[in-house]
């Protein structure tokens, strides 16, 4: 099946997502869980070993400055949902400004950890993390959760719950539940203009979370 923006954005939209069983199959199977993992953004956890792997990795965090290279990094393990296709479209929305990826450099400019996903009004559809250094992926979404706030956005979904998204303020809720949230998330006035700048230029680090 070849995907297209407008069947990812009517697809999201309905609470239903893409996956692939392996990087190299063709085939796209689409999941809309009877429970459905959410990270509260009021929610978020960032503890105090994370905030000390921030002040002494000397991190740099951005916006949108290596989507591709997110992606690709995601997709960089034994097992993986993200084949060729699912890269492609997820390009393309990228390029509509609809999709976006979150990066956090080590001091030699090297991915330590990134996240990317979907947003649509005020819900963002976090589709993958990655870590590179310990902690990287949670720099990320801690960044992520950060900037999201700060544009108004009301739902961050991420597909399933994990332990290590349970770790962060991750929960878990019924499907009719998660179509009421999205709904709602759908007709907010969310600022994406605000949470997906590339850069905070207030901090030497980049970085809007604290």
């Amino acid at each position: 099946m070849r995907l297209t923006p407008e069947v990812i954005v009517r697809a999201y939209a309905g609470g239903v997502f893409p996956m692939a069983e392996t990087a190299t199959d063709s085939e796209i199977h689409w999941f809309e869980p009877k429970r459905r993992g959410i990270l509260p953004i009021e929610g978020f956890h960032v503890s105090r070993s994370l905030a000390r792997s921030r002040r002494r990795g000397g991190f740099r965090f951005s916006c949108d400055g290596d989507f591709a290279g997110v992606v690709r990094a995601c997709a960089d393990r034994p097992v993986t949902w993200i084949n060729a296709e699912i890269f492609r479209v997820f390009e393309a929305l990228h390029g509509l400004g609809l999709a976006h990826s979150i990066e956090v450099r080590s001091p030699d400019g090297t991915l330590a950890g990134g996240v990317y996903g979907l947003a649509l009004g005020g819900a963002f559809f976090a589709e993958s993390m990655v870590s590179r250094v310990t902690d990287g992926s949670k720099l990320a979404l801690a960044e992520l959760m950060a900037r999201l706030g700060r544009g108004g956005f009301r739902l961050v979904d991420t597909q399933y719950l994990t332990p290590h998204l349970a770790s962060l303020g991750g929960i878990e809720i019924l499907r009719h539940q998660y179509r009421t949230l999205l709904a709602e998330a759908l007709e907010a006035e969310a600022r994406p203009d605000l949470a997906f700048a590339p850069v905070n230029p207030g901090r030497a680090d980049g970085a809007f979370w604290s």
